[in-house]
């Protein structure tokens, strides 16, 4: 690197993360069984005793973003500009498609089965009510509430004071002042850049397998982890050559995943045979989870008769947070020119749509092949068979199947491409002691997160145990990030009141 850009960069930022990356890598493969039991020890710790916390914060996330949308800080336009630098469509695609994942798709596609027969779905009133319903619940307003309250946040740091420090830190600077130019500051960063990539690494060793076994079927190639390699070298490639051409590329391939998304689920709604079923199916979960919300959001089950909130609800707030160090950020700055209230309800709107949407086709279409007794996903899960081979049996009832299945490859592709296109421009610019939010991050520093993104999952998979490992890195890094959440939420409302204040 040149030494001018050496000089702006900030190091530990750039490499503690890998060397703490690398050593926990070391440690799972040379002690897979002692770092799976002491990581699990202190899951389930967190988990089952501080299970309460994700929840009040899940809860209270929702509140927060919608007493913002419709207060007076509602009002504030993030930036200083006549109208939005990107049209509706295509900031809702961006949007949707850049803090997903293929983790959508894979578990649009199975999560129903996966507590589809828990005792507590049972308990409830069934798998043909309550699975569809928790699938929304789980992917609903509660986690793009983590996304948009932070991206509020951010959005108004960024575009209306015009800080030039583009970091978790520094939106926590109105409530700890300049703690966060010393070591305080530093510790942030970093728990968020190692959270984040925990999140990354997992939501690869979640999906890829899926990858893996649909080129098995459709190219009648043996799925090996050399194969899973493979692909996510293609996956690298893609997003890191994205990347060099900035948000224009990002905004190009986040619509062509759009439609690519489209395509797969018209063509699973229309062409399946099972379009009733799925509407209304859809249409009765959204009216459970309408009525129920609050209950479902609240539930924590203190006398642990079935620990379904602590094996799911909590994990997947967790989850969420640990992804919020990044999205949110990328949501912030593609939302200039939008008021905050715009931004609020807009995201929910398309976050939500596309969200809802994915579970509603492809989740129902499985769920009816269930129901019907085409297939029995459940009976195969107990039978130890894979997911993602229960998943290629549902597929293959479709017309046309290595077709629509060679589609969700190409999607999955492009969802993995666009969301880490959008992690990458974000993450590049923690690597900065300073920039403007009107300049953009070095392109070699970009490739530099771009191939770190990619290698850490290569490395662990090949320890599958490892991967179990590093689910619960993800949940426990997700503890410290909550808090640090709370205080940038908390500086917001205190310089966006000064900001208002100054207005008048």
């Amino acid at each position: 690197m040149e030494k001018d850009l050496w000089k702006k960069l900030d190091k530990v930022i750039l490499f503690v993360p890998l060397a703490i990356i690398i050593a926990l890598c070391i440690v799972f493969l040379v002690y897979p069984e002692n770092s799976s039991q002491i990581l699990n020890l202190v899951r389930i710790f967190l988990g089952n005793d501080f299970g309460l916390y994700y929840i009040i914060l899940g809860v209270g996330a929702v509140a927060v973003s919608i007493y913002i949308a419709f207060s007076r800080y509602g009002k504030i336009k993030l930036g200083n500009i006549e109208k939005p630098i990107y049209g509706d469509f295509k900031w809702g695609a961006m949007i949707f498609t850049s803090t997903m994942a293929a983790d959508i798709l894979f578990y649009s596609l199975c999560e129903w089965m996966l507590y589809g027969n828990d005792p507590y779905i049972t308990e409830m009133g069934g798998m043909q009510k309550w699975a569809p319903t928790y699938c929304l619940f789980h992917w609903g307003p509660i986690a793009w509430s983590f996304y948009i309250v932070l991206a509020v946040a951010f959005g108004f740091m960024i575009h209306v004071r015009g800080r030039d420090k583009q970091k978790f830190s520094e939106a926590c600077r109105p409530i700890l002042g300049k703690l966060v130019d010393g070591w305080c500051g530093k510790l942030i960063d970093l728990l968020a850049v190692i959270a984040l990539l925990a999140g990354t690494a997992t939501t690869f060793s979640v999906s890829c397998p899926l990858l893996s076994a649909a080129i098995s079927q459709v190219f009648h190639i043996p799925n090996t982890v050399v194969l899973t390699v493979l692909l996510l070298i293609v996956i690298a490639f893609v997003y890191t050559m994205t990347v060099w051409f900035g948000m224009k590329g990002v905004a190009r391939l986040a619509s062509v995943c759009a439609y690519l998304f489209f395509f797969l689920l018209a063509y699973v709604l229309f062409g399946g045979g099972e379009c009733r079923y799925i509407l209304e199916t859809g249409f009765s979960s959204v009216g459970s989870l309408i009525q129920n919300f609050i209950g479902m959001a609240t539930w924590t089950d203190p006398l642990r008769e079935n620990s379904f909130v602590q094996n799911w609800s909590i994990f997947y707030w967790a989850y969420w947070m640990a992804w919020c160090i990044a999205t949110p950020f990328f949501i912030g700055v593609i939302s200039k020119g939008r008021t905050i209230k715009n931004t609020v309800l807009g995201a929910y709107g398309y976050g939500l749509a596309g969200s809802f949407t994915s579970f509603i086709v492809l989740g129902n279409y499985g769920l009816a092949q269930q129901m019907k007794g085409n297939i029995n996903a459940i009976e195969m899960l107990n039978e130890g068979q894979p997911v993602t081979d229960v998943i290629l049996t549902i597929l293959n009832t479709l017309p046309g199947a290595n077709f629509v299945i060679l589609v969700l490859v190409v999607t999955m592709i492009s969802f993995y491409a666009t969301t880490f296109d959008a992690l990458t421009m974000v993450v590049s610019c923690y690597s900065y002691k300073h920039l403007r939010s009107d300049e953009v991050s070095d392109k070699r520093v970009r490739t530099f997160w771009a191939v770190l993104f990619i290698l850490f999952p290569i490395a662990l998979i090949f320890r599958e145990n490892s991967m179990s490992n590093l689910q619960s890195v993800a949940i426990i890094a997700a503890f410290p990030i909550g808090i640090i959440i709370c205080i940038i939420v908390a500086g917001f409302f205190k310089d966006a009141k000064q900001y208002l204040d100054e207005k008048k």
